[in-house]
């Protein structure tokens, strides 16, 4: 199986932590350069200082919620190394879980624009680029909104989640004649920060009580996932073993889905 993605381009937003960052060593590892972008100009330094600085990865500073900055993060990258072929639009956040009557506008809001028009930014100013040679994109969306909808109070969270799949594939289809995939993975519970910025409210008497014996996740006896184990399907939907596959969501969470679907 042809894994190498040798002399290739790769913008990884969120790539300074977690699943990203994860994604960015085994691309660096495969012999691609990665644009790592995220919010914070310290975090996003020091990661591509550690996969081998200017010559392997660049920082990009961009928040993906807002356009001209993901334009502007994508045309420092072309410039740099003078192409694009792959984009994993991982960056998203947890946003706020609470009831439905008491989950503000602006809560609501903020979860839509940063995980699924932050995604639609990052492809639509990376597609112009892509087109020249064909490629991969590759979405991170989740196992809540597509195959799971018992956790009760992540209704901006799963609405966002689903789009991106809905997302991916319209433009599957419309960017097949350009030589580019897009696909969308869907892990489920993984080892990453995102967790400790979830700020759930008053979900204590919303939904239904349930208890999964011996844990969450069936396949590694409860426990959660890695972000590595993410990163390997990335890698692969990057490369050109994945070379058919395109407009499919693949689920990543141990079973974890089916037991709580």
């Amino acid at each position: 199986m042809d894994l190498t993605l040798q002399d290739r381009v790769a913008l990884i937003t969120g790539g300074s932590s977690g699943i990203g960052l994860a994604a960015a060593r085994l691309f660096v590892e495969q012999g691609a350069r990665v644009g790592v972008l995220g919010r914070t100009e310290e975090e996003v330094r020091r990661a591509a200082e550690a996969l081998g600085g200017e010559g392997r990865a660049i920082p990009l500073v961009a928040d993906v919620a807002y356009g001209q900055q993901v334009e502007q993060a994508v045309e420092t990258m072309v410039r740099r190394w003078d192409r694009l072929d792959i984009v994993f639009a991982n960056a998203g956040v947890n946003g706020v879980w609470a009831p439905i009557d008491e989950l503000q506008p602006e809560e609501w809001e903020h979860t839509l624009r940063v995980n699924l028009t932050g995604t639609f930014f990052t492809i639509k100013y990376a597609v112009p680029y892509m087109k020249r040679r064909g490629g991969s994109v590759i979405v991170t969306s989740s196992v809540n909104g597509t195959r799971m909808f018992s956790n009760s109070g992540a209704s901006a969270y799963a609405t966002s989640k689903a789009g991106q799949v809905a997302l991916t594939k319209m433009l599957a289809l419309e960017l097949a004649e350009f030589g580019i995939r897009v696909n969308v993975i869907c892990p489920g519970a993984i080892e990453t920060e995102i967790e400790e910025n979830t700020q759930k409210r008053d979900l204590e008497h919303t939904g239904w009580a349930a208890h999964y014996p011996e844990g969450k996740v069936p396949l590694t006896g409860g426990g959660p996932g890695k972000a590595e184990d993410v990163a390997r399907l990335a890698l692969f939907l990057a490369s050109d073993a994945s070379s058919l596959i395109s407009g499919t969501e693949i689920w990543i969470d141990g079973t974890e889905s089916l037991l709580q679907g």
